[in-house]
């Protein structure tokens, strides 16, 4: 599925970003004839997609070629900054898109799992129901984890001046057979020649499943340092585990650095300087902060937390879909794409 942005969306976007960085005097007296029906009139968080995908007939992709060009000579992260918020945008604008296609489950694929609850609380009418809207929000979740998966190492990368790697690459090889490479989240490669190898990552769990991955990301800093490369270790979680202070010593014992918390955004900020940095803080620190607010500590074990949900409604009539969330309510139009439906019966 493809978001396909319109010269006039790109330039909205292009748009915000001169906003973001105060240029927008500049580009007001630059571009007069078209500049009122881009510019935006609030925060990006706060716009709604309808804006972005309006028409605006007088802005063209030369338009948009001399957007670019101008905006590039108002600051030297102006391209990366865009870079970052059109990967962001493309990424939202595809995950609006499956909210409104992504199939209802079919009895077919639910079926089986009532052999855990038939015969409850619920009627068969009932249990048919709760089955289905399970596996959707499970189907929903599971798209919305892999795009932001595939948009939150990248655009950090590109923030802080490096590149996600990919194994193919082989800038870092594995230690125990050195013909094959490993993936780096972001390489970066200093003034003076220093390589660094980052692992970024959200939070360290302490799942027990998760073990034989563990073992792969403790060889990681030893791989990058007999690769000739500083392994760097930055997680956004500060929530205390073993697995997290392991992870910490292994990149600190073969010559790397490890923020974590507060320590890790710090760090990242002052890699990316001071435009990339407002990207950092206005687009992916301020909104994770904000819902991890709401998670609390549980009797004042800092590795429990947890928090106390809104009431959840949902409900279908006809096309239209409606969630509720306490006293909140989102409404959106469904017009169902099979081509994203589950083709297992069970894909657990």
């Amino acid at each position: 599925m493809n978001a396909v942005m319109a010269p006039a969306e790109i330039a909205r976007v292009i748009a915000v970003v001169c906003t973001d960085i105060e240029k927008m005097e500049e580009m007001a007296s630059a571009f007069p004839q078209f500049w009122t029906e881009i510019a935006p009139k609030s925060d990006y968080y706060s716009l709604r997609p309808e804006w972005f995908a309006s028409p605006a007939p007088t802005v063209s992709s030369f338009d948009v070629v001399d957007l670019l060009e101008f905006g590039e000579s108002l600051d030297d992260d102006f391209l990366t900054y865009l870079k970052c918020l059109t990967e962001l945008h493309k990424r939202r604008r595809k995950y609006g898109l499956i909210l409104q296609r992504q199939p209802l489950p079919t009895m077919v694929q639910v079926s089986p799992r009532s052999l855990m609850e038939y015969g409850s609380d619920f009627p068969p009418e009932a249990l048919a129901s709760w089955l289905t809207w399970r596996k959707f929000f499970y189907d929903l979740d599971n798209r919305c984890a892999q795009e932001t998966g595939y948009l939150f190492e990248p655009i950090l990368a590109s923030a802080i001046g490096g590149e996600p790697k990919s194994s193919r690459e082989k800038v870092v090889r594995r230690s125990a057979d050195n013909s094959k490479g490993r993936q780096v989240d972001c390489w970066k490669v200093l003034p003076d020649g220093t390589a660094l190898a980052y692992e970024l990552k959200l939070r360290v769990t302490i799942a027990a499943s998760g073990q034989g991955r563990f073992s792969e990301e403790l060889s990681f800093a030893d791989d990058c340092r007999q690769s000739g490369a500083k392994p760097i270790l930055v997680v956004l979680d500060p929530t205390e585990n073993n697995k997290l202070t392991e992870l910490q010593a292994a990149f600190q014992h073969h010559g790397g650095e490890a923020y974590v918390g507060d320590d890790a955004w710090s760090h990242l900020e002052d890699e990316a300087g001071p435009t990339m940095a407002n990207f950092i803080e206005r687009y992916v620190r301020k909104p994770v902060s904000e819902i991890s607010a709401f998670e609390t500590l549980l009797a004042n074990d800092p590795t429990r937390r947890g928090h106390a949900p809104l009431d959840l409604a949902a409900g279908l009539s006809g096309s239209r879909m409606t969630i509720r969330l306490g006293n909140h309510e989102r409404t959106f139009e469904r017009n169902e794409d099979q081509s994203l439906a589950t083709e297992e019966p069970d894909d657990e």
